[in-house]
């Protein structure tokens, strides 16, 4: 009930903003979509025909919009890990987050709560610049609902045991920037280039890519939105079936785990040497 109750109050609060700083929304929505379309025809094209590309003629819509999905998975990652480093960070020098430690809430339902309202709005913001790239490249997205929330709720879930893991090394060490940054560009990375090819190539890669926490959630992603769930190769079948998805389910049921505990761990850790709002 905890939980819910400080998500509505984040809920609120993110309305509040959004609708004050209207401007500031509308801008960073175009200033994305444009830095997307500039790495796009820097992706995609040389520099003979660059002029080509700026006029949407692109050879292959599909990788173009397989490398625009990819880089939003990719951001999506990088900020819920962000979350919870850069927001531990803030709250402990604006002094509010010893008062979250003892609201009867506590500090993990807290966080999740900001966490999960955060990942929503990033999601609707994502998808409105990731539709806007998509035609722009000629490309096409083919959205069934159902699987697609589905998806992005199993990777959110996939993606907290990450971010508990660096809240609470931002507990205990204060300072992790450099390491949170290094965490952050690898997801980043792995979301733009995670493709089931890869997981063809020999057991012992195959076995590190379905271990590492991004990899499956950005396959089925582009499964779906990008082929169709293999229509678009003739051959329908559903991402419930993709052996992907159970990888994911499991990434999701470990990672989160570890996450937590660890987050525990380090937050007990913080309090019994009475640095947990010290910055």
């Amino acid at each position: 009930m905890g939980f819910f109750l400080v998500m509505k109050a984040e809920i609120i609060r993110s309305l509040i903003i959004m609708r004050r700083y209207w401007f500031r929304t509308l801008t960073g929505m175009a200033i994305g979509y444009g830095m997307l379309m500039v790495l796009i025809i820097g992706f995609m094209s040389s520099r003979d025909t660059i002029t080509d590309a700026v006029d949407g003629r692109f050879a292959d819509p599909t990788t173009a919009t397989n490398f625009v999905l990819g880089f939003i998975l990719g951001m999506f990652a990088f900020g819920v890990v962000g979350m919870f480093t850069q927001g531990i960070q803030g709250m402990a020098q604006s002094g509010v987050l010893e008062q979250l430690c003892m609201s009867p809430h506590g500090l993990i339902v807290n966080f999740l709560a900001k966490a999960t309202v955060g990942a929503v709005t990033s999601v609707f913001y994502s998808g409105i610049m990731v539709w806007l790239v998509t035609i722009s490249v000629n490309g096409v997205l083919y959205f069934d609902a159902f699987p697609v929330i589905v998806l992005l709720t199993l990777t959110f879930i996939n993606l907290l045991g990450f971010g508990f893991m660096m809240g609470g090394l931002t507990l205990v060490f204060k300072q992790v920037g450099q390491v949170a940054i290094l965490i952050r560009m690898a997801l980043f990375a792995l979301a733009i280039f995670a493709r089931e090819e890869l997981l063809e190539i020999n057991f012992l890669i195959s076995a590190v890519m379905h271990a590492l926490p991004i990899t499956d959630a950005a396959i089925c992603l582009k499964y779906v939105l990008i082929y169709d769930q293999g229509a678009v190769n003739g051959e329908y079948a559903s991402v419930f079936t993709h052996p992907s998805f159970y990888f994911l389910i499991l990434n999701c049921v470990v990672w989160t785990s570890i996450g937590i505990a660890c987050f525990k761990v380090m937050e007990n850790w913080s309090r019994s040497r009475g640095t947990l709002g010290t910055y």
